[in-house]
C-alpha cells in the first residue's frame, strides 16, 4: 500500500502569484478548508513545501 498524506488548504489563492495558484490546482485544491488524500512522492511534497502558507499536511498515512 502506497503512502499517502491529507492536505488542507488553509490560505486564499486571492492575490497571489499565478506560479502559487497553479501549484494549488495541481494538488487538486481550489477552496478554503478543502482537503485531498494525495500519494506521498517526492514531487507532491515538493509542491506542498513551495506553498506553505496556503496549505498544511493534516494527515500522513500508511
Amino acid at each position: 500500500m502506497a503512502k499517502t498524506i491529507v492536505v488542507k488548504q488553509v490560505g486564499s489563492p486571492i492575490r497571489r502569484p499565478k506560479v502559487q495558484r497553479d501549484t494549488l490546482k495541481g494538488l487538486g485544491l481550489n477552496k478554503m478548508h478543502r482537503t485531498r488524500e494525495l500519494e506521498d512522492t517526492p514531487s507532491v511534497r515538493g509542491m506542498v513545501d513551495s506553498i506553505p502558507h496556503l496549505v498544511q499536511i493534516v494527515e500522513e498515512r500508511g
